[in-house]
């Protein structure tokens, strides 16, 4: 799915000057994290033997996609946004324990997404270094999407020194957690004031959770 930028005029943009304040005058991000119910999203997953992590990739971008907000950046000097996000998202290496950063392109149709996903690891997945795909760049709309499957966590912070005008959300899951027959997947989302609100991160997590209640692949 080819992405679009599209600019954004400051002098109309109703974020204005809240973006001016939370980038240049006070630069501030911020995380949260919540526990999500998986129950319904893992068990429909294990019926049709479909893994939990590219629909992870592919629901949670989904639903970034949602958002203008999600999706700001610069790009080419000029402050826009993009029609979609591309999961850029580590692959684990078992023989030395590192990890190399593979994406594979946004598609709103899951099984296109999940064949290229699937693609992708068989052709790039035991590559080595920090990008998988040699001699390629992430594409300019690609955000960071992981999961952390051994650690159970109440809390995770991002912290990403000297990155300026970097606006994308970052995205973390943790291990599943098993309480009184119902999973729960801790999830975190760090983002920059300057975009995005409490009340855009509310609609992202609201949507997750009834996408994975409802979820029928």
């Amino acid at each position: 799915m080819k992405a679009n930028f599209n600019l954004i005029d400051l002098h109309t943009w109703p974020r204005s000057q809240i973006f001016h304040y939370f980038s240049t005058m006070a630069p501030t991000s911020y995380s949260i994290t919540v526990e999500v119910d998986i129950t319904n999203f893992k068990n429909s997953l294990k019926k049709k033997n479909i893994k939990f992590f590219p629909a992870y990739l592919w629901l949670v971008t989904k639903i970034l996609n949602k958002q203008i907000e999600f999706k700001v950046a610069m790009f080419e000097g000029q402050l826009g946004y993009w029609d979609t996000l591309t999961p850029l998202y580590p692959c684990f290496h078992e023989d030395d324990k590192t990890i190399s950063l593979i994406w594979t392109e946004y598609n709103d149709d899951f099984q296109i997404f999940y064949k290229n996903y699937m693609e992708n690891q068989n052709l790039y997945g035991k590559n080595h270094g920090i990008l998988a795909q040699a001699n390629l760049l992430p594409p300019a709309n690609a955000y960071t999407v992981s999961c952390i499957p051994w650690i159970e966590f109440k809390h995770f912070s991002l912290q990403s020194y000297g990155e300026k005008n970097y606006f994308f959300p970052t995205v973390e899951a943790g291990k599943f957690i098993e309480k009184n027959g119902k999973f729960k997947l801790p999830l975190s989302i760090t983002v920059h004031h300057a975009t995005t609100d409490g009340w855009h991160i509310k609609e992202f997590l609201d949507q997750i959770q009834l996408e994975m209640d409802h979820w029928i692949w």
